[in-house]
């Protein structure tokens, strides 16, 4: 039986705790795991939306892949990097900085979620279950030490691309069954997709790191040549759609000359959004860009348009 010990909370009102939580969660990153664990779904059944007897286990699996994950590493990501996020105004009205929360509250929520994480995974499915624990180790290695990923340039964002870029459709399909099948292409263009959105994300946070000691990818390469290395991911990613299409594979051969309008659009707008001023607004903004050819993508891949 899961339990959480609350006794540092005494006298907290329960409401102020469980927004707190909400804190802590993110709700606006979860689309970020979300669209993709929809977008296996999507692909291992050619369908917009499960049927009756599919609908349990991708709700359950929903619930996992995006509250209780991202709650879990996010938490614990939260309680490691206090020390810097003290130096950071981004973070000066987030529980742990005002104090309403305690390090190891916080840890103690991030525990908890990740055991419900992995009781309710378990009910989808072993293979689902199996993914999931795989996404919370690579969160916990992320920021905890002594491994502590997010302080070692280079494997920061493998980390987080990998965890979103090819995790995140897998887990949507293994939803269903066995991995046996799982259209691999499409994971290298997520882990692109990964990549120019995490490393914004670090260049965000580039002076706060820097004050911290965090050797960020963003810190290392200097802000520079850490922007370029997204936008080239971003590049790569957008033109995957074009080869992607062109070739038939994934991609309805049909859909390319959307595609070869879309991308150009999609490289103007990253660099005209991140190209100078980078915050977690523009990144949002940049990434719902790319639900126009995705939605346009699911809509063709299960035959709603022709």
């Amino acid at each position: 039986m899961v339990t959480l010990d609350l006794r540092p909370l005494v006298g907290v009102p329960a409401r102020t705790f469980l927004r707190d939580v909400c804190v802590l969660a993110r709700p606006r990153f979860w689309p970020v795991s979300l669209l993709p664990y929809y977008t296996g779904f999507l692909l291992a059944t050619h369908r917009l939306v499960p049927t009756a007897a599919q609908l349990p286990r991708i709700l359950v699996g929903g619930l996992v892949a995006g509250p209780l994950v991202w709650l879990a590493v996010l938490a614990i990501n939260d309680a490691y990097d206090l020390p810097g996020d003290r130096r950071n105004p981004r973070k000066a009205a987030t529980p742990l900085i005002t104090g309403r929360l305690t390090p190891v509250v916080v840890r103690r929520v991030a525990a908890s979620s990740a055991a419900l994480s992995v009781l309710a995974a378990a009910t989808v499915g072993p293979y689902f279950a199996a993914g999931t624990l795989l996404a919370l180790a690579l969160g916990w290695a992320y920021s905890a030490p002594p491994v502590r990923l997010k302080v070692r340039p280079g494997a920061d964002v493998a980390v987080n691309a990998l965890a979103i870029g090819a995790l995140g459709p897998m887990s949507g399909w293994a939803a269903l069954g066995s991995p046996a099948g799982f259209p691999w292409v499409m994971c290298v263009q997520g882990t692109l997709v990964g990549v120019a959105l995490y490393i914004p994300t670090t260049l965000a946070d580039y002076r706060a790191d820097l004050a911290s000691g965090f050797d960020t990818i963003a810190v290392r390469l200097g802000l520079r040549w850490a922007y370029r290395l997204g936008y080239a991911a971003w590049i790569g990613a957008a033109g995957c759609c074009v080869v992607l299409a062109a070739t038939g594979t994934m991609i309805p051969r049909h859909m390319l000359v959307f595609e070869a309008v879309m991308v150009p659009v999609l490289v103007v707008a990253y660099h005209l959004l991140l190209g100078r001023v980078q915050t977690f607004a523009r990144i949002t903004a940049v990434a719902f860009l790319f639900l126009v050819p995705s939605g346009v993508f699911a809509l063709t891949y299960t035959g709603v348009l022709g």
